[in-house]
This record gives structure tokens, sequence and C-alpha cells, in this order.
């Protein structure tokens, strides 16, 4: 099965970055990662993302910025969060602003799998919003 659809990971920790681009390959998806948000704003993928897996805390622009960024830009990228620093008002302002799932680090992976099938097919429950 070919999978078209292009999942992009943006987070400041590199080890933590990779380890996700691993368990998301593996998932059979096509994925870019990238160090920042600026480096995901600049990159001629952007156009292409069909999904968005950002760590809330980075320095520059926040998971958060970033999402608000692309909306505000017109790009309706579905969002998953994720943090190591879980935060009960980031989480449900990030949900508010439509976010799909907002998880903690590090990411369970049936979590992870549930958010991704929300966020490519609108209407499945997510659930995993720990």
């Amino acid at each position: 099965m070919l999978n078209r659809t292009l999942i992009s990971i943006v987070d400041d920790d590199e080890l933590y970055r990779e380890s996700m681009r691993r368990l998301v390959v593996l998932m059979g998806y096509n994925v870019e990662a990238f160090p920042s948000a600026a480096d995901l704003l600049a990159s001629r993928f952007l156009p292409e993302i069909t999904c968005l897996i950002a760590d809330v805390h980075m320095p520059g622009m926040t998971g958060v910025e970033l999402h608000r960024h692309l909306v505000d830009a017109g790009y309706a990228i579905p969002t998953i969060l994720v943090t190591a620093y879980p935060d009960d008002v980031v989480k449900d302002q990030a949900l508010k602003d439509g976010v799909v799932c907002y998880l903690s680090k590090p990411a369970d992976d049936s979590d992870l799998e549930r958010c991704l099938r929300s966020a490519l097919q609108p209407g499945t429950p997510a659930k995993g919003n720990s």
C-alpha cells in the first residue's frame, strides 16, 4: 500500500525528533522532520503536509504558535502537539484552537497512531489526549 500522506515533525530535540520520525515511518507514512518552526515554514514541503506533529515548547516559535500561524496563513493542517511538560491550560486552549491531539512525551505508540488516524480521517475520535 502506497501512502501519499506527508507527516511533518517539528521538534528542537534531535534525538526525540529522529525517534519520532522513525516511528511514524514504521507506521507507513512519509515523513519530513524539522528542528524548528522556522525551518518548517521555509520548507518547500509546506503545501504538501497532511499532518503536523509539533513540540509544544521550542525556542523561537512554540508548537501552539506554529499551529496558530499556519491557520492564520490559510493552512488547515491537522496538528498533534507533544510535550514533556503537560499543562492543562495550554492543552485546553490548544484543543479549542483546533489541535487534534495533545500528548505527553514520550508519546504512547498506540495513542500517536490513534491521533494520526483522527487527524487524517476527520470524524474519527482521537481519545488519546493525555
